[in-house]
């Protein structure tokens, strides 16, 4: 059998702001089906890297490729055919129906003042079922709580038709509930659609449940990547994060539960 190729790959990378680099020689892969959590302390240059990986950000030096295409050598439209991105932070109209929402997905697929096709609309209303939003299509969006408006920003991603989709930190403000659904979903879409996921999360131990591997970040460098038993240790932890933590297994699954203190 041959090898799988990474759907997205981001080689000998530095990336920053100006001229001042965030993140220097960052080497990661993602795999079709697989979800890769990138960890460690605020301001290491998570979002950043999410910023680099669609293309919103140019590099530095390095390179980004979505298969076997070259981010930099892409047009807007064509980037957009083929990495989504749920961001932390966006401000959409508060009087938009989710389904105006989710039909955004479609925006890169349409020409100068085309309007979406029926196609475009059943692709839409698919991704909120799978989503389970469908219910949510005529609301307004400002009136969605937290944990619904992600779901729709995830559907308005799945729309998007990629075969790469970026999180950044989709869990921030959900309660546990929303958390544990969210990223669910998120596990299930990357196994069914064969969706290569870079995921953002400053929960450890949701890492630990959700995701395949793990990129640990300090010091403007990927400090460690591997499994998540791998990287969440006792030793890499402490050093990254600065406070005593203990890793043991978790009792009803196996795998590393982290605590600090």
């Amino acid at each position: 059998m041959g090898l799988v190729k990474s759907a997205l790959r981001i080689e000998q990378a530095t990336l920053g702001y100006g001229k001042e680099p965030v993140l220097q020689e960052v080497n990661i892969s993602v795999q079709p089906g697989e979800i890769l959590a990138v960890v460690g302390p605020n301001g290491v240059g998570k979002s950043t890297l999410v910023k680099a990986a669609c293309g919103s950000l140019p590099l530095l030096e390095g390179e980004v490729l979505i298969g076997e295409h070259n981010l930099r050598e892409l047009k807007p439209g064509q980037r957009a055919r083929r990495v989504s991105v749920v961001s932390q932070a966006v401000n959409l109209p508060p009087a938009f129906c989710a389904l105006d929402v989710v039909l955004m997905g479609r925006t890169p697929y349409l020409g100068w003042l085309e309007q979406e096709s029926e196609r475009d609309r059943r692709i839409a209303l698919d991704a909120m079922a799978r989503t389970e939003t469908i219910s949510l299509a005529k609301r307004p969006i400002g009136e969605l709580s937290g944990g619904e408006k992600q779901r729709v920003l995830i559907a308005r991603a799945l729309a998007q038709s990629t075969p790469v989709m970026l999180l950044d930190e989709p869990t921030a403000h959900l309660d546990l509930k929303h958390q544990d659904n969210l990223l669910k979903l998120v596990r299930n879409l990357a196994f069914v659609d064969n969706l290569a996921v870079m995921i953002t999360l400053h929960d450890l131990n949701l890492v630990a449940r959700f995701t395949d591997r793990v990129a640990l970040l300090s010091n403007g460098r990927v400090r460690k990547i591997g499994v998540p038993a791998e990287v969440l240790t006792p030793d890499e932890l402490a050093d990254v994060y600065g406070i005593r933590i203990h890793v043991i297994n978790h009792p009803l699954d196996g795998k590393p539960l982290v605590l600090s203190g």
